[in-house]
């Protein structure tokens, strides 16, 4: 059974007592290593006076800026990246004295408590100043135990999945040293093609920025101080995923008012979240490459949202500036990154070895070095770096493999429960009947692969700690069914068929066929875009073959993918669909259960799926033509002989058990700019199982002065109901959530009639209408704020 939520937290707190910091060991390395800190705080005259927790950050990080030399300052804006050996990461000699002259300001994974521990020794003891390095590591969606991919997360649309995954992730890494982590990604994605979609959280906003805050808290913790809490970064800093043609590094051609409403609310929650740092991304927006964007990294961060943490480049954005024809060379891409205001170069070493010069002739003031200098030394103060270089890093934390804790397990096992997404039930083929079924045959390249379900940017995973598809499957059919697996294929790429006949046969022999089909780990993530949506390789006529050879036979198919697929040819051949994604070391616990009914599935889709590639970008809320859709008359936008629909819309996710939904009633029938309009709608699970439904707030302004998308997701509410029972659901309108970006821009909401949808996708939704009132009746002007996200 899905663990209820009590039990869920219950456990994480567990994990928090069981993982709670260790002293120091009276080990083999030095005491003057642990002590060297406090020396330091010491020298510090602000600091000694009261102490380095009670210190003035400011006056702290001031102190060490006034003696730091410039060698030292612009090594603490250089981030090197360590080299893999036969024994996990390692630094070159070299490295070690740029450490020692302090030039070193931190380090891309390196991890492992005893080579962290190591090189920290280095930094505090041997360096003039002492002053500790930043260790930093892509933990994405889990560092030993590997939790659903983010856009798997997101298809939980549950927050507390998010945040106790990041949780656990952070605790685990920080046993490593890391103090540092490269996620979340929330950039706003679109289009299916682009590989990065696994990173984030969808093609959504508001769906995107509440998971977004979600997982900075959980990697931050409620003190960032805290040996098990790691600094999140808010990436890609922005609009990398508009990236054009889904293609990887690319162009994303948007204008303003596009930027501010769909692609930046997620790093607006970031903010509002306590996000440590941002990333700078690789596209560039209107001829601007976003690490040369002054506007972006210091007018609209640092300005208008008042952000005053670190920003990153990511791996050699700063010298990319000059392929992307901004810069002349590394001196004029130097002044450009820090001139936008990025802090810390990731492995260019252009401010490194460039910047002396630049300061020397005047064309960069020292003021901008020392601003970005600040922002560093603020960091790993409020990390507590300076309190402690040793808090993280702790070899009796670090896990073994086959060693994952049974908390952590049981967490990923519930995140990928409900992450799964039920896309098609026809005839009610799932949930499997263990009474019916004497001999059940598994088929697809997927099934056994232990490696795929740790999904990209898998972090310290083993392939050991997972439980396959398959195995899962075994386990929850129990000992009465006979399992039979084929691969049917030799890999997901192939496009032999010389596996098919045993396919078949298998198929024939059994009483239920179970399918399981996809990609791989290594096709989506970075530079894996695709240029089609299609299954890869043979998949497809496996399946069509299988098909046909089962018959009348109950047939399902489990998705294993990091992306939304064109699937409409299975839609109209396979019975039932699983989409499980990337679903982590317990994904074949948590799809075995599905297919049996120990789970009864509740996720939603966080982006759309097409019918074909050549519809993509698709999404719902897009907006309205002048000649709307209609397919009676070709003279409207769409395409020839093809819907221009979805095949499933974004919400969209079945159960084995039935939700109706009664008429959403309104607190008022009109709200002015100072009041909160409730909007209530009474659910009812009129099946005869307990499920989860995803209870979804959608408003509609159908006149404005700029055109507006057809709807707006502005709330959702994952709720349990047993058979029977009924449970009203409100939700809060303000008129934060009818504001939009006019053409100047400005955020305004204007008076006049709205609509509020409400249901279980963005497509199966009842209204309800209400009416915006100003005292003069004009438009209002709407300030970003805080806000639930």
């Amino acid at each position: 059974m899905v663990l209820r939520r009590a039990g869920w937290m219950g456990g994480c707190a567990a994990l928090l007592s069981a993982c709670a910091p260790r002293p120091l060991p009276p080990p083999s390395l030095p005491s003057a290593i642990t002590d060297r800190a406090a020396d330091f705080a010491k020298s510090v005259p602000h600091v000694a006076a009261s102490g380095m927790r009670d210190a003035s950050e400011q006056a702290f990080v001031d102190s060490v800026l006034a003696r730091m030399t410039l060698p030292e300052k612009l090594g603490q804006l250089t981030q090197y990246a360590g080299q893999w050996g036969q024994t996990g990461p390692r630094v070159e000699t070299a490295t070690e004295d740029a450490i020692r002259r302090g030039e070193v300001g931190s380090f891309l994974s390196v991890w492992g408590a005893d080579v962290t521990r190591r090189l920290q020794r280095i930094a505090v003891e041997e360096s003039r100043l002492g002053i500790p390095i930043l260790f930093s590591h892509d933990v994405i969606h889990g560092f030993r135990t590997l939790f659903p991919v983010p856009l798997a997360e997101a298809a939980s649309w549950d927050p507390d999945v998010a945040r106790e995954s990041a949780r656990i992730a952070a605790a685990e890494a920080s046993a490593y040293g890391i103090a540092w982590t490269f996620a979340p990604m929330m950039d706003v994605a679109r289009d299916a093609r682009w590989g990065r979609v696994v990173e984030g959280a969808g093609e959504d906003p508001h769906l995107g920025s509440v998971m977004a805050a979600a997982r900075v808290r959980g990697f931050q913790g409620t003190d960032l101080r805290a040996p098990l809490s790691i600094a999140a970064t808010a990436k890609h800093f922005a609009a990398y995923g508009a990236a054009e043609g889904g293609r990887d590094y690319n162009i994303a051609d948007i204008p303003e008012r596009t930027l501010r409403e769909t692609y930046l609310p997620p790093f607006r929650a970031a903010v509002c979240a306590g996000a440590a740092t941002f990333m700078a991304s690789f596209n560039e927006i209107g001829g601007v490459p976003a690490h040369a964007s002054r506007a972006l990294q210091t007018d609209v961060l640092r300005g208008e949202w008042g952000f005053n943490g670190m920003v990153v480049s990511d791996w050699g954005g700063l010298q990319e500036l000059i392929p992307h024809g901004v810069a002349a060379g590394r001196a004029d891409a130097a002044r450009l990154g820090l001139r936008a205001g990025v802090d810390m170069d990731m492995v260019s070493e252009v401010y490194l070895k460039e910047l002396p010069a630049e300061i020397a002739a005047g064309r960069v003031p020292m003021a901008e070095v020392d601003e970005a200098v600040r922002r560093v030394l603020r960091l790993k103060y409020r990390l507590g770096l300076f309190a402690n270089p040793y808090a993280r890093g702790d070899t009796s934390r670090e896990l073994p493999a086959g060693r994952l804790p049974a908390e952590h397990r049981r967490a990923a096992y519930e995140a990928a429960a409900r992450s799964v997404v039920l896309l098609r039930n026809a005839g009610g083929v799932l949930p499997l009947d263990r009474a019916r079924i004497r001999r059940l045959a598994v088929i697809g390249p997927l099934a056994a692969d232990r490696h795929s379900p740790l999904g990209s940017w898998n972090g310290a995973g083993r392939d050991e700690d997972v439980v396959p598809v398959l195995d899962g499957i075994r386990r929850a059919a129990g000992s009465g069914i006979t399992v039979d697996y084929t691969a049917g294929v030799d890999s997901v790429r192939s496009t032999s068929g010389g596996g098919f006949a045993a396919a078949v046969r298998a198929a024939r022999a059994a009483d239920a066929v179970v399918l399981v089909v996809g990609e791989t780990e290594d096709m989506t993530g970075e530079a894996s875009s695709r240029v089609s949506l299609d299954l890869p390789g043979a998949q497809r006529e496996l399946v069509e073959a299988v098909r046909a050879a089962a018959g009348r036979k109950p047939v399902a198919v489990v998705l294993m993918n990091g992306r939304p697929l064109a699937l409409e040819w299975m839609h109209d051949t396979v019975p039932a669909i699983v989409e499980a994604w990337f679903g982590g070391v317990e994904m074949g616990n948590a799809v075995g259960d599905v297919l049996f009914g120990e789970v009864n599935p509740g996720g939603k889709l966080p982006m759309t799926f097409p019918r074909a590639t050549g519809q993509v970008p698709i999404y719902y809320n897009y907006r309205q033509t002048g000649r709307p859709a209609d397919p009676r008359n070709e003279y409207t936008t769409g395409y020839e002989r093809s819907p221009s629909t979805p095949l499933y819309p974004f919400g969209h996710g079945l159960s084995y058990t039935r939700f109706t939904y009664g008429a959403p009633r309104l607190s008022a029938a009109r709200m002015g700019a100072g009041d909160t309009l409730s909007v209530t709608v009474e659910v009812t699970n009129a099946g005869g199982r307990a499920g989860d439904e995803v209870v979804q707030l959608y408003v509609r302004d159908p006149v404005a002065a700029v055109t507006r998308p057809v709807k707006e997701l502005r709330g959702f509410r994952r709720i349990r109901l047993n058979p029977g029972e009924t449970r009203a659901v409100t939700f809060r309108l303000t008129v934060d959530d009818l504001a939009f970006w006019d053409a100047a821009p400005r955020r305004i909401a204007e008076p006049g009639a709205f609509v509020v949808q409400v249901g279980g996708s963005s497509e199966q939704v009842q209204s309800a209408e209400f009416e915006l009132v100003t005292v003069d009746g004009g438009a209002i002007a709407v300030p970003e704020r805080c806000g639930a996200a």
